[in-house]
């Protein structure tokens, strides 16, 4: 490992390196001339221009990229990548450039050197409309110490242990009464049963607990009609994502100037999304300032950011509201291939729910205690995640020169660890095209193999909600109901920025008392 090399190799590795080949042997030589010493792996390490990849004719990949419609087929182009140039290549389709590596001990080599102001990859076109709209930052896209400081903050809020006990009764209410919502939908089939595709439940169900935890309050999406305006919201969500997705290869400056239809679709949906926070902050904020003893024990997120008086109110409006898009499209999708998996193996989903029944009643009604024992439906959720993540990678931007896979690479380049094709590759999961929770409870190492959150100081946020949020559903939903599906209908992903089924995903759920 490149961290645990020594002073002197790291010290070598921060000079300019150039390059002479001699019979029979490849050395590296520093701009003095000082001949550089081995990388890890036994040989001179080689310079970034000698990575295998398409990199050199940036602009006509993109063309043939866009030609052949493969934007929402990028997490199987990887996979394919991998296959023919190795672990490790170098990608440069317009302005999008990287090093995309997959081997975990290179994931972990990355992410031990990004020191403690860690740069992740930002999203240019959430940017250009904040500058667009002359809005602030919030911490997904801030870097350096502005980022720090306001992570430092937040993570008291959101990521601490302690935290737990404040958001699990906020969650387990709102999964409690979706499966009210369903077993009404049951009784109104009249047929002890009810088939759909339930995206559109799982939106509304993911905005409700992020917003109660957020803000705690309720915003009733869980009833049959739904506020037209929370609605615009969910669907501003999801053309954000769409939209953003063309926009990493091309400027979005020039899209600007040039007033395309994406670019002014962009803007409109993140003008719904922060007018929709908006108001939801201020809701809070007026209740706030008008009486800050309220009675209730934990007042979401939001209102004790607003006590400790830490953070600009500006600053805390921007980290909320990303927290608030972020938490809808990503926990919903993560919850819909849970269930589909679920349902394509009776026999797993019967020992995850035989597992909650044992664990509930050892807990004798502390929830904190059940959700520990859960073991098995924790591995279910990071198994859904291997086969199925949010994103295709996860990024940093290097903050010193590394050697990965006996190159060197410079600082400031952004590497990408393919974190979609790792779950599919036999080399690191036995057997990967098999949905198998146990796989996370008997492997020898699971070393940096489940970054679907990510990793370290700048991994997701909003990780202890998501991940409670779905325990808590699947919980429910396994004590209520069968999860079924049709055999033999398989369903693909696609890429939108965030990957997503290729086509409805239908399940019958069904009374556990029911008859088949």
């Amino acid at each position: 490992m490149f961290a645990q090399a020594g002073p002197r190799l790291q010290a070598s590795v921060r000079c300019k390196v150039l390059w002479a080949v001699a019979p029979g042997c490849r050395r590296a030589y520093t701009a003095t001339g000082v001949v550089c010493p081995p990388s890890p792996r036994g040989k001179a390490a080689l310079p970034l221009s000698e990575l295998p990849g398409d990199w050199r004719t940036s602009w006509l990949s993109l063309y043939h990229f866009w030609q052949e419609g493969s934007f929402h087929n990028v997490h199987n182009l990887m996979i394919q990548k991998f296959q023919k140039f190795g672990p490790i290549y170098r990608e440069k389709l317009g302005l999008y450039e990287s090093v995309n590596i997959i081997n975990p001990e290179d994931a972990a080599t990355l992410f031990k050197s990004e020191g403690n102001y860690p740069k992740r990859f930002t999203v240019p076109p959430w940017l250009a409309y904040r500058d667009f709209r002359n809005k602030p930052y919030g911490v997904l896209l801030k870097n350096g110490e502005a980022w720090r400081s306001d992570r430092l903050i937040l993570n008291k809020e959101a990521m601490s242990l302690q935290m737990i006990k404040c958001f699990v009764p906020l969650l387990n209410e709102v999964s409690e009464d979706f499966v009210k919502r369903v077993q009404l939908q049951i009784e109104k089939s009249g047929h002890g049963k009810w088939t759909t595709d339930l995206i559109n439940e799982l939106f509304r169900f993911a905005l409700e607990s992020v917003c109660n935890v957020l803000y705690g309050v309720r915003l009733g999406l869980l009833q049959d009609f739904i506020d037209p305006e929370t609605q615009k919201f969910i669907n501003a969500v999801t053309l954000m994502f769409h939209t953003t997705l063309p926009m990493l290869y091309i400027p979005p400056s020039l899209l600007c100037r040039i007033n395309s239809k994406t670019w002014r679709d962009h803007v409109q949906s993140w003008d719904v999304i922060f007018s929709h926070a908006d108001k939801c902050i201020q809701n809070i904020y007026q209740e706030f300032q008008l009486d800050q003893k309220s009675t209730k024990e934990y007042n979401g997120i939001l209102a004790c950011l607003l006590l400790q008086n830490k953070l600009p109110i500006e600053d805390i409006k921007a980290s909320v509201t990303e927290m608030m898009a972020g938490g809808v499209d990503t926990t919903s999708t993560t919850l819909q291939w849970a269930m589909y998996e679920l349902a394509r193996s009776p026999v797993v989903q019967e020992q995850v729910r035989a597992e909650i029944f044992a664990a509930r009643q050892a807990a004798q009604g502390d929830l904190l205690k059940m959700l520990k024992a859960l073991r098995l439906l924790k591995a279910t959720i990071k198994e859904t995640l291997r086969l199925h993540p949010v994103a295709v990678t996860v990024q940093r931007y290097t903050t010193q020169e590394i050697i990965l896979q006996n190159y060197f690479i410079p600082a400031n380049t952004l590497v990408q660890v393919g974190i979609h094709a790792m779950g599919r590759d036999p080399n690191f999961f036995n057997k990967p095209e098999l949905f198998d929770p146990e796989r996370w409870l008997k492997m020898d190492s699971t070393y940096f193999r489940g970054l679907g959150f990510g990793f370290g100081p700048r991994q997701c946020l909003g990780r202890r909600i998501a991940e409670l949020e779905m325990q808590l559903f699947l919980v429910h939903m396994l004590e209520n109901f069968k999860i079924e599906t049709k055999r033999g209908v398989d369903v693909g992903t696609k890429f939108d920025l965030i990957l997503i089924p290729d086509k409805p995903i239908h399940l019958t759920l069904r009374a556990l008392d029911a008859q088949p």
